[in-house]
């Protein structure tokens, strides 16, 4: 616990005093106290905030450039304003005259620190940016998209026929290709004579029609022969949103990004953007216009990618935590942060992109796959799809870890789901030295179980830390922190070697034998590196890794006991965060239940593979319409059990669990109770185990 005043993950670089102002910068979460008149760029640097500057803050290169936050940002206890910066000085205005500088920025060379501040670093500006890894799939899907393109060639006008071109038009459709009672988007009426002429009478419709119930319309027309359409599947997820370009005729993937959600400035968990809504009175609005910005921006990037007109775009699916599906759609959010959690829409809904501001063709539609409950998302809907656990006989358990991690388990014959809020520790946020998986973060590591050596793998350097060409290689990123893979292998390798208890309690008595550990006021911290930067795991941290692994495996343990399992059969990891997991350390972490370890797989971006089978085959949208109607929701607030589960899942893997198939693998240490001041209350020596 700390005993200056300042946050877990707060550093002061000031002499001491608590009146400096506080800045937080996003989306990294950083944040520190620094004197009045400290340039912006300065205090970034101190903090290890990633801001690039070429010019050597002459504010002639314009790479630095930040956004003030205004408003209350109660989570952090911020009041942020413009009027907590210098205004803008000859440099910027110099600036300004010569390239331009965008509303709103300012250059972080120039612009001084005057009052607490919540500053954002445009990820347009930054180029060793986070790497989204939500990547695409490789997966083989049927085709029968919602959109379809057909070529027809009819009449020229005839003065005995006075029918009109676009009645013309439809009867040619419906004899060519058998779509009756055509509809057509209004704002196509008036361009109809203009481009059938034009295309000399012949032109392509692209048709949508999402069931075959539903009346079909023309929602874009062409001149001529028009042979390919586009489609957009997108995950926006409450730290990342990751997006698609798919051929609606072939399946092809032709680009595929992503970029840190820019709602993160309003707050790194989904509750600190409820409570901002609350707080803020355009703050909803706010909220919408960041992600809505950021989305049109991804598409702008993959049709660029793919060499794709963004008005070819005809058709998208997005998934979403309902939240982000709330506030992306305009929604107030408030009503998902307090009992009962109601969702102001559960089912699937259709829009016009137009109508949510979405800049593609004028024509095209959204589809949002259903959400199952009040914290699991149509995101979650969309992993379902993807993995199916309701299309085998086998018990998996269906895993998607982010701030607040979504829960499936089951098999064709029932579906249990509930959600645990972990926060964003297992994201690097709360932990003193974490960050987002970006170059220069630590993404593995291993401790020697004798000597408490640490060796690491940081992105962006291809050899670990005890090889040779490290530090030459590394120097050109930096050694800037850990990221959510390596903070979990960290804590699972110091409880392997010995350095905390079961219970997480770091031993200060290895501090005479080991320099690696480090007094920390009266706890003691693990120190990873080093040097210029140095890298610790602190006390703390541990103690957030541990709630945050509780609340999860405690919601997995709920599902068992509801569906009356004493293991699961598969484990499947959903997210870009579960993608880089690894499961043994996953397991010796007790995140979650033993289980053999060749059936702990990682699945990618499941919710995303979920929006790209909707997108592909309008099939599916019906298929999870059906089977999201069947999940049974569990909430875990409302089980009296669950706070037991907690407790006994804050120990490591768990203080009354077996884990019989992780033993076969691992040899755990016996258990050892360490008391906060570091002394060995257990007695006894800990078994070492065979490091494989």
């Amino acid at each position: 616990m700390r005993t200056d005043g300042l946050a877990d993950n707060e550093f002061n670089m000031t002499e001491g005093t608590q009146k400096d102002p506080l800045v937080l910068f996003m989306p990294s979460g950083k944040r520190g106290r620094f004197p009045v008149g400290t340039p912006v760029l300065e205090a970034a640097r101190k903090l290890g905030v990633y801001v690039e500057s070429v010019c050597g803050g002459r504010a002639t290169c314009g790479r630095c450039q930040v956004v003030v936050q205004e408003g209350n940002f109660a989570k952090h206890k911020i009041v942020s304003s413009n009027d907590h910066i210098t205004a803008r000085g000859p440099k910027e205005e110099r600036y300004d005259r010569v390239r331009g500088l965008p509303e709103g920025r300012r250059l972080s060379c120039s612009a001084e620190i005057l009052g607490d501040l919540v500053i954002d670093v445009p990820q347009d500006t930054v180029v060793n940016a986070q790497v989204v890894r939500k990547a695409a799939t490789d997966r083989v899907i049927e085709r029968n998209s919602a959109v379809q393109l057909c070529y027809v060639e009819i009449e020229e006008p005839d003065m005995h026929k006075p029918l009109g071109d676009l009645d013309r038009l439809k009867l040619m459709i419906e004899q060519d290709w058998g779509f009756k009672d055509l509809l057509i988007a209004p704002h196509l009426i008036p361009q109809v004579q203009g481009i059938l002429r034009k295309g000399n009478w012949g032109v392509t419709a692209a048709i949508h029609r999402d069931m075959d119930s539903s009346r079909p319309f023309i929602v874009a027309l062409y001149p001529g022969l028009k042979n390919e359409a586009y489609g957009i599947a997108c995950d926006i997820g409450s730290t990342t949103i990751a997006m698609h370009l798919v051929s609606l005729l072939s399946g092809r993937i032709v680009g595929s990004t992503g970029t840190s959600n820019p709602q993160i400035r309003f707050g790194e968990d989904l509750m600190s953007r409820v409570s901002y809504v609350m707080m803020n009175p355009d703050g909803r609005e706010a909220m919408t216009i960041a992600v809505r910005e950021a989305i049109n921006g991804l598409i702008g990037k993959v049709c660029e990618e793919g060499g794709v007109d963004r008005t070819d775009i005809l058709d998208m699916v997005f998934v979403a935590n309902p939240i982000m599906h709330h506030l992306f759609l305009g929604i107030d959010p408030t009503e998902l942060g307090m009992a009962p959690f109601a969702l102001a829409v559960s089912g699937a809904l259709q829009y016009w992109a137009h109508d949510i501001d979405i800049q593609v063709n004028r024509g095209a539609r959204v589809y949002l796959l259903p959400c199952i409950a009040g914290h699991v998302g149509a995101d979650a809907a969309g992993a379902t799809l993807s993995e199916g656990p309701y299309r085998q006989d086998k018990m998996m358990l269906l895993v998607d870890v982010g701030t607040n991690a979504e829960i499936m388990l089951g098999n064709r014959a029932r579906v249990v789901a509930a959600s645990s809020p972990t926060g964003p520790a297992f994201e690097g946020a709360e932990i003193s030295s974490g960050q987002r998986a970006a170059p220069g973060a630590i993404e593995r590591v291993r401790i020697d179980p004798v000597t408490l050596e640490p060796k690491y793998r940081v992105i962006g350097v291809d050899q670990w830390s005890d090889e040779d060409g490290f530090e030459e290689a590394a120097a050109s990123v930096g050694v800037t922190g850990i990221c959510g893979s390596a903070i979990i292998e960290v804590v699972a390798e110091m409880y392997l070697s010995g350095i905390i208890s079961e219970d997480g309690v770091v031993d200060g008595a290895m501090a005479a034998t080991s320099h690696r550990i480090i007094a920390t006021g009266r706890t003691f911290s693990y120190l990873l590196r080093d040097g210029e930067q140095r890298i610790t795991v602190t006390q703390n941290d541990v103690r957030a890794i541990q709630l945050a692994k509780a609340a999860l495996y405690a919601g997995i343990k709920l599902l068992m006991e509801k569906q009356g399992v004493e293991k699961v059969d598969q484990i499947r990891f959903a997210g870009a965060f579960g993608s880089f997991i690894d499961p043994k350390y996953a397991m010796v972490l007790g995140l979650i239940p033993d289980c053999d370890l060749t059936e702990v797989k990682a699945v990618g971006n499941a919710a995303g593979t979920g929006a790209l089978m909707a997108l592909l085959n309008r099939d599916h949208r019906r298929e999870i319409e059906k089977q999201v109607s069947k999940i049974e929701k569990i909430e875990t607030a409302l089980e009296p059990h669950f706070q037991q589960l907690f407790i006994d899942a804050m120990a490591m893997p768990n203080k009354v669990d077996a884990f019989p198939e992780l033993a076969k693998v691992v040899t755990l240490p016996e258990r050892k109770v360490v008391t906060s001041g570091g002394g060995d209350e257990g007695g006894g020596r800990r078994r070492r185990r065979d490091r494989g």
